[in-house]
């Protein structure tokens, strides 16, 4: 079958907007695939931060991204035998992990693994250029967004819950720190895509989110219009 005729939901956002929920969520519903973008920069984060790689060394960081043989199993995340998927989802980890998507050849280097998820009957992208870069025919494009501060205090409540100490001030300085190097960077900025549907879920529920998204897949399936 034509790959362009596999459908993809791309939904990107900023850092903590919900995209990761949803999009399982989303995906789970239509019993579409899903490809969690930002995982494989976490783990190309993780494993720099292991051989305790400078972020500024492009090429080292290069190669790690160049390495990396994930598998995703169940809903974890397995790098050989070894279960990451705890520990990709650190603070340390997302920091890692946005130092190292500024790097142009580490985005090179994960473009294929990304664009092979696409498989019948469809997929579920979420990431920050699924629908700007990856997959820039996705039958539907969702730029899912909330502001900073209720960012934080998501995050705030998953780590709490988690029994990780943080400070909220800490995690709103540091969410807009993130979203300023993922918007600033040359190359696949966080931007919503050409034809991208803006969804503000500030003050929406997962449920109330995935309904919405969901309701534009409908129309785009039925060639209707919003």
């Amino acid at each position: 079958m034509n790959e362009a005729a596999i459908p993809v939901i791309a939904i990107d956002g900023p850092t903590a907007s919900g995209k990761g929920t949803v999009a399982q969520r989303v995906a789970q519903t239509l019993g579409f695939h899903y490809l969690d973008s930002g995982a494989l920069y976490r783990i190309v984060g993780l494993a720099c931060l292991r051989s305790h790689v400078d972020f500024s060394d492009m090429a080292a960081v290069t190669a790690h991204a160049i390495a990396i043989a994930p598998r995703f199993v169940c809903g974890r995340v397995l790098l050989g035998d070894e279960d990451i998927s705890k520990e990709i989802r650190t603070e340390e980890v997302g920091t890692a992990a946005s130092l190292a998507a500024q790097i142009p050849s580490v985005r090179d280097a994960l473009f294929e693994l990304q664009r092979r998820e696409r498989r019948q009957p469809g997929l579920v992208a979420d990431g920050r250029d699924m629908g700007s870069v990856i997959f820039p025919d996705a039958c539907l494009k969702v730029f899912l967004t909330a502001s900073v501060e209720t960012r934080a205090r998501r995050r705030y409540k998953q780590l709490i819950e988690k029994g990780i100490d943080v400070k909220l001030d800490a995690l709103v300085s540091e969410m807009a720190e993130r979203d300023r190097r993922d918007m600033q960077r040359t190359h696949a900025p966080l931007v919503p895509a050409e034809g991208a549907k803006i969804l503000d879920s500030s003050c929406l529920t997962i449920q109330e989110t995935v309904v919405k998204i969901l309701h534009w897949y409908d129309q785009v399936s039925l060639g209707g219009a919003d």
